[in-house]
Formats: structure tokens, C-alpha cells, sequence
């Protein structure tokens, strides 16, 4: 799954048009990388996104194509 539709879908981000700018500006990053849009997330990855005061740090558990309110957060773990 592409990391904007991941970010939208786990609601990390609100909207996925977000995730894509935030991506492009180098706001997100995948295993100590900046990361585009487009790159793949697979189970096991990193992922920091510096929106706002406080970065965030989540490691990615599951990848599924729908997630409900209730179950957004099982698909990600918060690292710090």
C-alpha cells in the first residue's frame, strides 16, 4: 500500500491530499529516510511524521486496505 493512502486509512493523517504534501516537503520518513508518496509500506517499517510540536514515531503491525475508527490504531504501535 502506498504510504499517503496508509497514513490516511490508519488516520495518522486526516486526508490523503495531507499525507501527500507532507511527504514532498520531507515531513515523513521511513526507516531514517525521507520517504515519498508513492513508497511502498510494508509490516516492520518505521515511520516518523514531523507535523505540528511533537514528532510522531509509529511502527507498522498490519497493512490493510479499510480500517474502521475502532481499528485504525491496531495497525500501527506508537515507538515514542
Amino acid at each position: 500500500m502506498r504510504l499517503d493512502k496508509y497514513l490516511k486509512v490508519t488516520r495518522l493523517i486526516k486526508r490523503r491530499t495531507v499525507a501527500n504534501e507532507a511527504c514532498d516537503e520531507g515531513r515523513v520518513e521511513v526507516n531514517g529516510k525521507p520517504a515519498r508518496a508513492s513508497y511502498d509500506v510494508k509490516v516492520g517499517d518505521i515511520i516518523s511524521i514531523n507535523l505540528g510540536q511533537r514528532p510522531l514515531k509509529v511502527k507498522v503491525l498490519n497493512v490493510t486496505e479499510y480500517a474502521t475508527k475502532d481499528n485504525a490504531a491496531d495497525n500501527y504501535e506508537v515507538v515514542s
